[in-house]
């Protein structure tokens, strides 16, 4: 039997803190979050391990984050109690339920409702059912509870998710993976009136999300 509490720590502690997440509210609630409720069932002890995880089995693959890549993208929002917050592409929720434990108000998007009843099952076994679960097209959000403090992207992206950046208040902050291999960068955008400013954080790979896709142009 896996001691989860354990794996927790060792997450926190060989992981996150060696990836420069310093961020004390965050350390904690990853270190409190049951990472293993957010899994495929009987997959669980491979809850913490630094990799991208598979969570779902539907026609369109979904992914957890790594716990390096997700922890530093999350600290990179600067997430105080009390800010709405927008978690794209949430697999499970466990990115959710992370914003949850800082005081954070979550609303967490899915592209289906199959995946959507999983996210609330799992949220609601961590004891995070407060969490607001809503299915339907993920580059286009969730404009109800809209305007946001805070966008979370689970994945890269080709394009600039310019639809969610429209539904950030002022000052908002937008994270998500930019580009393939290599080349992707981590990059975090801030709402100033209708400009938003744009900056590379670090370099990540991430599972590419369908909706974001660049679709190849003509040709002459």
């Amino acid at each position: 039997m896996v001691d989860f509490a354990q794996a927790r720590r060792i997450m926190v502690d060989g992981q996150l803190r060696t990836f420069d997440v310093n961020d004390m509210p965050l350390l904690d609630a990853m270190d409190t979050v049951p990472r293993e409720h957010f899994v495929l069932p009987g997959r669980e002890e491979l809850a913490y391990i630094d990799q991208d995880i598979l969570v779902s089995d539907g026609a369109e693959l979904r992914y957890m984050l790594s716990p390096m890549i997700l922890g530093r993208m999350i600290q990179a929002l600067g997430i105080k109690a009390g800010e709405r917050v927008l978690d794209v592409a949430c697999g499970r929720g466990y990115a959710s339920a992370v914003f949850r434990d800082l005081g954070a108000q979550v609303t967490a998007l899915e592209s289906d409702e199959t995946l959507a009843a999983a996210a609330r099952q799992s949220l609601n076994a961590a004891g995070a059912g407060d969490v607001v679960v809503v299915a339907g097209p993920l580059d286009q959000g969730h404009a109800g509870n809209a305007p946001y403090d805070a966008i979370l992207v689970n994945g890269a992206v080709e394009i600039r998710p310019d639809a969610l950046l429209q539904q950030l208040a002022e000052g908002g902050r937008l994270v998500c993976v930019i580009g393939r291999g290599r080349a992707a960068r981590a990059t975090l955008y801030v709402r100033s009136g209708n400009a938003f400013g744009e900056r590379a954080l670090f370099e990540a790979a991430a599972p590419l999300l369908a909706a974001f896709v660049q679709t190849p142009g003509f040709t002459f």
